[in-house]
């Protein structure tokens, strides 16, 4: 057990190391990195396949990322937690896994830099969803000029960072493997407890 304990310090260790250095590559630029938001917007998970347009694209989305419903996965392609598991009163968020290298690329439709796990009694992990992020560019939260969409939704934001150090931001969560009813887009699910 000393040796589960460990390695999960190094990994902590390893993530806030990370996000140190992203945070200062942000401070006053315009390149993505990793948080979460306090906004809702509309949708339902058991509604992917919806009239908006989105449906479809949602749909391949979640297609291509059912792969890293095994965590090994994504920890094989970059990924590793910054966070522990995220809740509020409104519902949770689970635990954040950053891909440092799609953070800092521009926001692709089909490459979240986040994706959301909930921990599980075994010592797994839940595939729920993924975010996607975006610093603001004059890191003034009385504009928002360059607020980002994907399919058809404006982020959330702009928003304060949730830790120091953090830079002003856009994002926006999609439940793609857990049902939120709040909507698809919903920042917080309450139907996720940690």
């Amino acid at each position: 057990m000393s040796h589960h304990r460990s390695s999960a310090r190094r990994i902590r260790l390893l993530a806030a190391t990370l996000a140190c250095l992203m945070t200062s590559l942000l401070v006053g630029s315009t390149v993505p990195a990793s948080a979460h938001g306090d906004e809702s917007t509309t949708g339902t998970a058991a509604d992917l396949h919806s009239r908006d347009g989105a449906g479809q694209a949602l749909a391949q989305l979640r297609h291509d990322l059912a792969p890293y419903a095994d965590v090994h996965r994504a920890l094989a392609d970059g990924f590793v937690p910054v966070s522990d598991c995220t809740s509020s009163p409104a519902g949770a968020m689970g635990v954040h896994f950053l891909n440092p290298a799609r953070a800092m690329a521009p926001v692709d439709p089909t490459k979240p830099a986040i994706l959301l796990y909930l921990p599980t009694g075994d010592g797994g992990y839940q595939l729920l969803g993924a975010e996607w992020f975006q610093a603001d560019a004059d890191q003034d939260l009385s504009t928002d000029g360059d607020r980002p969409t994907l399919w058809g939704r404006p982020f959330n934001g702009p928003m304060l960072g949730h830790e120091p150090g953090m830079p002003i931001h856009y994002d926006l969560h999609v439940w793609l493997f857990q049902a939120n009813p709040d909507g698809v887009f919903a920042p917080w699910n309450p139907s996720v407890h940690c």
